[in-house]
């Protein structure tokens, strides 16, 4: 697998390796450190609190509210931080500091990238999506229409985005420990599935809810206290940071102004993470854990904050590490490229912050953030497994196959199992594509989602034409065409089949900006062109639906509201 740094994410700022980098894919090639006891002490102790949470959620698990949404009893402030511990991953922490480190003021411009997408879904999708709503966001694009296909296909959407999302996590968890723990790979993927399984398994939301917020603190607290360490190394003055990183960086000043990008795929890239993150089932789905419409509201308030505050730390963090690790003997290396040496950090530059950790707070606080960096992934699989156990047991099982006639008690039953299988399939993909370039699985899986799952959901809630035909076929060719883009775009046509630079049939690494097009037009003129009875009886029943999405009136908790 070709090392991050040696590939066009870090090189060149290429835009799809940079969602990856930032959204949950440590890629590259690495090599087995000495084994970091620091590091696997506090990563124990962090497990076996999450495990002791899981045996307390369990006893608290008993229906099926209560596996897949806590039985809404989650406060807004505890989901917002929830919200936050399942988006930040550990490649936001190491990924946008290292695009920091080697680019400057270009991480600026990718950080702030993935929290654009939270005012859409404040202002558009929260509190609608909680009054309609019961455990997943099938329920809201099928509320009117027709069940079987539009739940079918929405499991199917969701099923997809998990899978490309949990290869990424699984094989960066891979990297990350023989990067830090110096654990072998097979190890490490084992580890993070035998415990993602525990956690949803016998916990379900509540326990997956609650690892989620230790994460968040733990983790911004961590960076919290890199970020001051930096500041106070420079008298808490910014411009001192930036002009001592201009006079260290090879670039000097260069690294403070915007590099050049492609500018139809920068637009395509912004629209994935924007109306992306507003289809990620796993985001969507923690909407339900809350008890009312006006708790939603308050979830993505504070998740945007937590969110924000993040990104503006790793900026500060990627500054840091060039004034205090870069050119410093004790965190640089020599390797051999093209047969002439080469001078890097030590694990490439997606180490930049570990390395800061180190140089701010010794090996303690190095054995913290190492740690810190593995419970991420954890908490973000769990989530990823929960959305996806509940596609399949409650759209497909439940309401397809049952015809909404299934009991809780048989409902939970195949949740639970397809959490084991998730976890087992999950653990045998990490494996599989560990020697593959999976740096395009995440922009993809933000692709689907924006292509395919947000246009559905968005005009099931907003336009009284949508019809069954419409959402389906229209969803349909989004997922398929962000697919296929993607196959024949330089990411995979390139980067992973090795053909010629410049050869690729579809020119751009993010094709958001036509597969969302394809997507909102297709459905929109499948859903005109439908003059079914069927599709007159769904259009009369949107403004009952639009009552009830404002209002919350007739939806679990709205006494409360």
């Amino acid at each position: 697998m070709k090392s991050w740094m040696k590939s066009t994410a870090l090189a060149s700022l290429s835009l799809l390796p940079a969602v990856a980098m930032a959204a949950g894919a440590i890629d590259g090639d690495v090599q087995k450190q000495a084994t970091n006891w620091t590091a696997i002490i506090m990563f124990l102790l962090f497990v076996s609190g999450t495990l002791y949470i899981t045996y307390w959620a369990a006893r608290r698990t008993q229906s099926a509210s209560d596996f897949y949404t806590g039985g809404g009893g989650i406060t807004g402030f505890q989901n917002g931080l929830a919200i936050a511990g399942d988006y930040m991953s550990a490649a936001s922490f190491l990924g946008i500091s290292a695009m920091v480190f080697e680019k400057g003021y270009d991480g600026l411009i990718y950080s702030m990238g993935f929290l654009v997408g939270w005012p859409i879904i404040l202002f558009l999708v929260a509190e609608r999506l909680r009054n309609l709503g019961k455990f997943t966001f099938a329920d809201v694009a099928s509320y009117r229409l027709q069940q079987t296909p539009v739940r079918t296909f929405a499991a199917t959407g969701t099923l997809v985005v998990v899978a490309l999302y949990l290869i990424a996590q699984m094989v960066g968890a891979g990297k990350l420990i023989q990067l830090l723990f110096g654990l072998n790979y097979s190890t490490a993927v084992i580890l993070v599935g035998v415990l993602m399984v525990l956690y949803v398994m016998f916990g379900g939301m509540l326990a997956t809810t609650w690892v989620q917020i230790i994460k968040a603190c733990i983790l911004l607290s961590g960076a919290t206290f890199m970020a001051f360490m930096v500041m106070a190394s420079v008298g808490f003055s910014p411009e001192t940071l930036f002009q001592k990183a201009t006079e260290v960086h090879a670039k000097g000043l260069a690294i403070m102004s915007p590099g050049k990008a492609d500018p139809i795929d920068s637009i395509s890239l912004g629209l994935a993470l924007m109306f992306g993150t507003a289809g990620l089932p796993h985001i969507l789905m923690r909407f339900f854990t809350v008890s009312n419409a006006k708790e939603a509201r308050k979830s993505v308030f504070y998740a945007t904050g937590f969110i924000g505050y993040f990104y503006i730390l790793t900026f500060i963090i990627g500054f840091g590490a060039i004034v205090l690790v870069l050119n410093q003997p004790a965190f640089m290396e020599t390797i051999v490229k093209d047969g002439k040496p080469l001078t890097q950090l030590m694990g490439g530059n997606n180490m930049a912050a570990i390395h800061l950790s180190h140089a701010v707070g010794g090996d303690l606080f190095y054995g913290f953030i190492s740690a810190v960096a593995f419970a991420t992934i954890l908490a973000v699989v769990a989530g990823l497994t929960l959305s996806g156990a509940s596609a399949v047991s409650h759209d497909l099982y439940a309401s397809v196959i049952k015809k909404g006639k299934a009991n809780e008690k048989d409902e939970m039953r195949v949740s639970k199992i397809t959490t084991l299988a998730l976890g087992v399939i999950a653990i045998v993909l990490g494996l599989v594509f560990e020697k593959q370039n999976i740096a395009f699985m995440v922009g993809l899986a933000f692709s689907i989602a924006a292509s395919a799952n947000f246009p559905v959901l968005f005009l099931s809630m907003f336009w009284k034409g949508l019809t069954t035909r419409g959402a389906v076929i229209g969803g349909a060719i989004g997922l398929v065409s962000a697919v296929v883009m993607i196959v024949l775009g330089p990411a995979v046509w390139v980067d992973v089949m090795g053909h010629a630079k410049g050869s690729a049939p579809f020119p751009y690494k993010n094709p958001a900006l036509f597969s969302m097009s394809l997507a909102f037009f297709f459905t929109w003129l499948f859903s005109v062109l439908d003059t079914s009875k069927a599709a007159e009886e769904e259009k009369a029943k949107f403004d009952a639906q639009f009552v009830r999405s404002m209002t919350g009136i007739g939806a679990s908790g709205a006494s409360k509201h």
